[in-house]
């Protein structure tokens, strides 16, 4: 059954006494695209958790947030002392020459300096800590896949509601374009009468036919109502068959509107033109639908 590929998960948990908050957001895209925002702890991790995210995310633009909040001292940027010490002997060569500027050394601007306070290093080895995280982020991608199923269920009804437009018009295309012929051969003949009558000429029935067969093979629209049937039943197989389907469901569509377009052009006539105008509007709107699809 195809997904939605907008929707949203968000969980939170416990990991060596730090508090997680781990929120997924995802968007319609052609492609996969993820955008990973992590605690600088956690920066070198980002290559794994893009892998898990296109392991079971295959379309959509991504985001996913990392956030932590706690009161371990494991969490503490490090104070780098012998850089600090430097910063502040190089700021006391400086102090004698400028006797005249009031100068006070302001601990929380010294620690802003670069290379003063570094972030703590996640421990590679800590492989505890990665599964935890990890299994925080899968939870938030279940969240993400419910509302993503849900939202596609919503989706699969309105394509159904368009295939059924769809399909109600072509048949009502098919049983006319018989008689398209036959309205052609009544107009044809009225038309050949008024003409020889006054100049008492005649024109034989054979070469009617012949002229009949000509219009007939040029509106022969027959072929154009087979496929477009056939690509609407593909159409409904893939909607319930295929769990990533967006983009076949894309090609299938505009498949169906070639179809309706040579329809339109083949036809010659008003009526079908009217119901080709009807197949098209509900082809548009699956057709942004299907954009939507993972």
């Amino acid at each position: 059954m195809i997904r939605s590929m907008t929707g949203f998960g968000q969980v939170l948990g416990d990991i060596a006494g730090t508090l997680y908050a781990v929120e997924i957001r995802s968007l319609n895209s052609r492609y996969f695209k993820a955008i990973i925002r992590l605690p600088e702890l956690w920066s070198s991790f980002e290559g794994v958790l893009e892998r898990r995210l296109h392991e079971r995310l295959h379309r959509g633009n991504i985001h996913l947030t990392v956030r932590m909040k706690g009161s371990s001292a494991d969490v503490a940027h490090h104070v780098n002392i012998p850089a600090l010490e430097r910063y502040i002997e190089q700021l006391e060569v400086v102090r004698p020459d400028q006797a005249d500027l009031d100068m006070r050394l302001d601990l929380g601007s010294l620690l802003l300096l670069p290379g003063v306070c570094t972030p703590p290093v996640l421990d590679q080895a800590n492989e505890k800590a990665q599964a935890e995280l990890t299994a925080l982020v899968d939870k938030a991608i279940d969240s993400l896949l419910v509302m993503r199923t849900d939202e596609g269920k919503t989706i699969i009804a309105d394509l159904q509601g368009n295939c059924a437009v769809i399909e109600k018009f072509l048949a009502g295309i098919a049983d006319r374009a018989p008689l398209v012929i036959q309205d052609y051969y009544q107009r044809l003949k009225r038309r050949v009468e008024e003409l020889t009558g006054s100049a008492e000429l005649a024109l034989s029935e054979q070469d009617l036919a012949k002229e009949v067969a000509v219009f007939s093979e040029r509106c022969d629209i027959a072929e154009e109502v087979s496929r477009l049937r056939s690509h609407l039943s593909q159409f409904r197989a893939m909607m319930t068959t295929d769990d990533q389907s967006g983009r076949k469901l894309e090609f299938i569509t505009q498949e169906m509107l070639r179809e309706a377009n040579t329809l339109a052009a083949k036809a010659n006539d008003v009526k079908i033109g009217l119901a080709v105008v009807e197949i098209k509007t509900a082809i548009d709107r699956i057709k942004e639908q299907t954009q939507n699809v993972e």
